[in-house]
């Protein structure tokens, strides 16, 4: 579907999502939660495996969802800033002639919500709905690790902006009273072990 705001074309789903969102707590809409940078090899899956061995390589030849034993939690030993950077991009999961977002653009569709919040992302062009996120390293949910948390309660998506931090990597997300992103530094960026949501923008 195309914003006719930012003339930004983006896919109608999350990625391994069976419909379009009907509602903000649609769960067949809520698709898969990708570990930041890898590609399509079922590890997205919210019913996968887990491991604590990091790949070594930006294939890491397996299907389980990577938790890091320690900081820095990324699922790579030695991250890699370069994957999922556009439609060519190495490991870039979505269909072609479409790719992960920026921040940048993210934020552009953000302000063009009638409301920065749940309701204002699921009103909007995109329909996103509150599909959860999978948590690795993280220490209020220590005891949920490598679990779904917040589905039905908030909404984290990739983007393919990388922080400073060479840990970390920007995200949106929203509840039902506040939406975040680039500009709320320590709020939207997450560890890249993390399992997000993906909504794939169309290369221009």
């Amino acid at each position: 579907m195309t914003n006719p705001v930012t003339g930004r074309t983006w896919m109608d789903r999350n990625l391994g999502a069976s419909q379009a969102a009907t509602s903000s707590t649609d769960a067949a809409s809520y698709g898969d939660l990708y570990q930041w940078g890898r590609a399509a090899d079922k590890h997205q899956k919210r019913e996968s495996n887990l491991t604590y061995i990091k790949s070594t390589s930006d294939e890491p030849g397996n299907t389980n969802f990577i938790i890091p034993p320690e900081y820095p939690y990324d699922w790579r030993y030695l991250s890699n800033w370069e994957l999922w950077q556009g439609e060519n991009g190495v490991n870039n999961p979505c269909p072609i002639g479409y790719r992960i977002p920026t921040i940048a653009e993210w934020e552009e569709e953000i302000k063009s919500w009638e409301n920065e919040d749940a309701n204002g992302a699921f009103m909007s062009v995109l329909k996103l709905p509150k599909a959860g996120q999978r948590i690795t390293g993280n220490e209020e949910y220590s005891n949920e690790i490598g679990f779904i948390i917040e589905a039905g309660i908030n909404g984290f998506y990739w983007s393919s902006s990388t922080s400073s931090n060479s840990s970390f990597s920007y995200i949106i997300s929203f509840d039902d009273d506040d939406v975040r992103w680039g500009h709320h530094i320590w709020e939207s960026s997450t560890y890249r072990s993390n399992g997000s949501s993906v909504r794939c923008i169309k290369e221009e």
